[in-house]
């Protein structure tokens, strides 16, 4: 997983609220899935094309200069819905890196982390001021990102702080999955020490174990 450190990219207002899984990806496009890196295709399929299979021109993500987002600035209760690790790898597929949303369902957020994804809680009011600030026309979309600092900067500079929990936020700074047997591989030569020196200390618990393999 690459680390996530400061994004400066286009940012895409998406400003709906309860955009669930199913939205993100159909449940037909996962079965009998054997990767996920054309998921980025079928990324909002139902929003993105016309029944005919072009593209729907009314959709923001299918607009210049939108289509190269890398931040989504999306509404309340994104990623609800049903439990899909495909929605997350289908918005990364589709290129976004980020999504600012004043509250995400809570096992899209936790797969967010797992996959590489910053999710972003702001108020509703500091997503639609920095919305306000998107100038199209003029290609002034660019918004920060900046995990380190944990702050959202602006197009126009203005600077919104927000939380992560600090295990997750350590692990995207670091590149690193978010699951316990990772944590615990980061400290494989401390334990690896550790066991060495027990084993000397306490060489009679070790045998039976040492004989069974």
């Amino acid at each position: 997983m690459k680390p996530f450190g400061v994004l400066t990219a286009p940012a895409a207002p998406f400003l709906h609220d309860n955009i669930d899984t199913d939205i993100i990806i159909r449940i037909e496009r996962l079965v009998g899935l054997m990767g996920h890196a054309d998921l980025g295709r079928w990324c909002f399929e139902l929003l993105r094309y016309l029944p005919d299979g072009s593209e729907n021109q009314d959709f923001i993500l299918n607009q210049e200069p939108y289509r190269k987002s890398e931040v989504l600035l999306a509404g309340a209760n994104f990623g609800c819905g049903s439990s899909r690790e495909g929605a997350v790898w289908a918005l990364m597929g589709m290129g976004l890196k980020a999504v600012l949303a004043p509250s995400f369902g809570q096992i899209f957020y936790n797969n967010c982390f797992q996959n590489g994804m910053l999710p972003v809680v702001l108020t509703r009011a500091s997503i639609e001021e920095i919305i306000c600030e998107l100038k199209p026309d003029t290609a002034t979309t660019s918004v920060t990102v900046d995990l380190e600092r944990q702050l959202v900067v602006s197009p126009s500079g203005r600077e919104y702080s927000f939380e992560t929990p600090p295990l997750r936020r350590q692990a995207l700074l670091e590149g690193l999955e978010t699951d316990d047997l990772s944590h615990t591989l980061k400290r494989e030569a401390a334990i690896a020490a550790y066991q060495a020196r027990d084993r000397q200390r306490r060489p009679w618990i070790y045998e039976s174990v040492e004989v069974q393999s």
